[in-house]
């Protein structure tokens, strides 16, 4: 078992997640802006494609395992947007609070507000790591009309989850840890470390 973990991610909210998932297992976790790895190209139109490239940039540029995630929100009435395209829905610039309202734009008159936050998490050894470890999660809920909640990331005050009746914004970090698609990915991956030598 290795001892310390790149996360291969620029977003502080991802990393604070995993990172807390991860505390049990006393595995020193370091976000890859510690080694100033530079920004991984996601040249491909899957989550698994993506989330390998950025897992193997981060190993080949920091020697170290590293750890990806590539998740997004995907909407059934749009066709499964914004998808992989989740964080630049509204333009390059990342910002959450335009992707969030050109989502209710989108949907303003859309009856079908169902959609599902979907997760795959990649695990490398080293840069050409030919097992890498993979794991996905889904979580299912729909699209309010409206923000709800003060916490999270993203699109987490528009989706609400249909067991708790909250959206993801209004959950503390240990139950969305528990139940979001990127909480059921760990869970998964870190049954598969234990079945196999790392």
């Amino acid at each position: 078992m290795f001892n310390k973990l790149v996360i291969a991610s620029g977003n502080k909210g991802k990393f604070r997640e995993i990172e807390h998932i991860l505390s049990p297992l006393q595995i020193e976790v370091i976000p890859q802006s510690a080694f100033n790895v530079p920004e991984c190209e996601e040249p491909f139109y899957t989550f698994i494609e993506n989330a390998l490239a950025k897992a193997r940039h981060a190993s080949k540029h920091t020697g170290f395992p590293a750890l990806s995630d590539d998740s997004g929100l995907c909407v059934d009435a749009l066709k499964g947007e914004p998808g992989i395209f989740s964080a630049r829905y509204a333009g390059e610039q990342k910002s959450d609070d335009a992707n969030n309202q050109k989502l209710l734009k989108l949907l303003v008159n859309e009856k079908n507000r169902l959609a599902h936050f979907y997760c795959v998490m990649v695990l490398v050894r080293h840069e050409l790591d030919p097992e890498p470890i993979i794991a996905e999660g889904k979580w299912v809920g729909e699209i309010l009309c409206e923000y709800r909640g003060n916490g999270g990331f993203g699109y987490d005050p528009l989706f609400l989850d249909a067991k708790t009746g909250k959206t993801v914004a209004e959950l503390s970090i240990e139950i969305k840890s528990r139940i979001s698609h990127r909480g059921q990915a760990m869970t998964k991956l870190l049954q598969k470390l234990e079945r196999c030598s790392v």
